[in-house]
């Protein structure tokens, strides 16, 4: 008759095997950043989608800024050139906003990129099928799938928005500083000129995780036998 173990050694053995599935989320890191290392191109193609929706936000957020800096001055020229230079500005408006238009441009912009992302997520998935049959065979829990796609998610999104931000944070000035000239740079605050950075780069991380979602749910519950079975 065989002895059953005792509990120690089913606690023991229990321990054991989760010091071998659970990695430390350091090692997470490492093996998303190798990933995108591995993919180079086609994360540099899903990070310039990304970089245009968040630079053209940027844009127009800081643009608005530079008007609304323009207009705190009480300057009527300044308040002339504004509405010659194509600003909503009416006789008694202290502030501008942006237009309907400009609205539903960002929007669609911003849903174009989410719709690449996940479609080249997609792709990724599709051509890391063994990659993902092979830790899951190894002893990977779904979370930990799910972890590293939203981790090289969140790499690229943080690049990737930061990039456009600043890149659509620039323009926005130097346009204003060929239409206003150095009047510019005294008059808009620099605060909320931060902040819109800020709010873009958020915008722009929140996508790219929004982006990757769908994609990590199917590749954290692909069966290990079935993807060990595909042909690459």
């Amino acid at each position: 008759m065989t002895d059953k173990p005792s509990t120690s050694q089913t606690d023991r053995t229990s321990q054991t095997v989760q010091r071998q599935v659970v990695l430390p989320f350091i090692k997470s890191i490492q093996i998303s950043y190798k990933s995108i290392k591995v993919r180079f191109f086609r994360s540099l193609i899903t990070t310039l989608s990304l970089v245009l929706a968040v630079s053209f936000l940027s844009f127009v957020s800081v643009t608005n800024d530079v008007g609304n800096g323009l207009l705190s001055t009480g300057n009527p020229t300044l308040r002339q050139a504004l509405v010659r230079s194509g600003y909503d500005v009416g006789p008694t408006d202290t502030r501008i906003d942006s237009s309907p238009k400009q609205r539903w441009i960002v929007i669609l912009s911003l849903v174009v990129c989410v719709v690449g992302i996940v479609n080249a997520q997609l792709m990724a998935v599709t051509e890391r099928f063994r990659e993902i049959g092979t830790m899951k065979c190894l002893g990977a829990l779904d979370r930990f799938i799910l972890r590293l796609f939203f981790l090289e998610a969140g790499m690229q999104g943080i690049a990737g928005a930061g990039a456009g931000a600043i890149i659509g944070a620039l323009f926005a000035l130097l346009n204003a500083w060929a239409r206003f000239g150095t009047v510019v740079f005294t008059a808009v605050s620099w605060s909320g000129f931060a902040l819109s950075i800020l709010v873009a780069t958020a915008v722009g991380c929140g996508l790219s995780l929004l982006g990757v979602l769908y994609p990590a749910l199917v590749a954290a519950r692909m069966q290990p036998v079935e993807a060990m079975r595909v042909e690459q």
